[in-house]
C-alpha cells in the first residue's frame, strides 16, 4: 500500500508540532502512537518524509556529485 501525498505532509506536520513542543511521541490519523526514542530519530524521520514529499511533488534531489570535464582543445 502507497501512502499518498495528503497522508504523508498531515504525518509531517504532526512531526513538526511535537517537535516544537518538545514531546516525542505523535498520534496518527489512525489513532495509533509512535514514540520516538530520539531527537535525532525525529529528524532522521522528518528528513524521510520530505524526500517522500518531494518525490509525490515531482521535484528532484539536487546531484550530490558533479563531474567535471575539460581539455585544452588540443
Amino acid at each position: 500500500m502507497q501512502v499518498g501525498w495528503t497522508e504523508l505532509t498531515e504525518a509531517r506536520e504532526r512531526l513538526m508540532l511535537a517537535m516544537s513542543n518538545g514531546v516525542r511521541s505523535v498520534r496518527d490519523s489512525n489513532g495509533e502512537e509512535v514514540t520516538y526514542a530520539s531527537v535525532s530519530e525525529m529528524r532522521s524521520t522528518l528528513r524521510f518524509l520530505d524526500s517522500e514529499i518531494a518525490k509525490r511533488k515531482g521535484a528532484r534531489k539536487p546531484p550530490s556529485t558533479i563531474y567535471l570535464n575539460s581539455s585544452k582543445g588540443l
